[in-house]
């Protein structure tokens, strides 16, 4: 049994009207350094956020969100954020922001699978109940 790694993580909201401070979690990253592993999951699915803020540009959220995917996966198709290391990718998701898409605190955790970890904060704190 392998032993358990150190991550860390953080909830990624939308946030449509910054001054009203209200929010939808939408995704989770997780970086682990000693598992080597920077990954994000985003539910793309925005009928909550329709119903949570009308008129708000599902199109737009839904293209910034693929931007943060893009960064976290890195390479080429990251631009500059290709040629930065995972913690700096990692430093630079959940860095305050005054934005629509936002990162929650970053939160540590132990895993012995960073990815099984991702998947399990995702059920738990982005899925819809009765979607899992």
């Amino acid at each position: 049994m392998p032993a358990p790694r150190s991550f860390d993580y953080a909830i990624i909201r939308i946030v449509p009207r910054v001054e009203r401070q209200e929010f939808l979690n939408v995704g989770v990253v997780v970086f682990s350094r000693t598992g080597h592993f920077l990954e994000v999951k985003i539910d793309y699915e925005l009928a909550r956020l329709a119903a949570f803020a009308p008129g708000c540009e599902l199109e737009m959220v839904r293209a910034q969100l693929r931007a943060v995917e893009t960064v976290c996966r890195g390479g080429a198709e990251a631009g500059y954020f290709g040629t930065l290391s995972q913690s700096e990718r990692f430093n630079w998701l959940v860095a305050p922001s005054s934005t629509i898409i936002q990162a929650s605190p970053v939160h540590s955790g132990l895993a012995e699978n960073p990815a099984e970890a991702l998947r399990a904060l995702y059920d738990l704190l982005v899925a819809r109940p009765g979607s899992v």
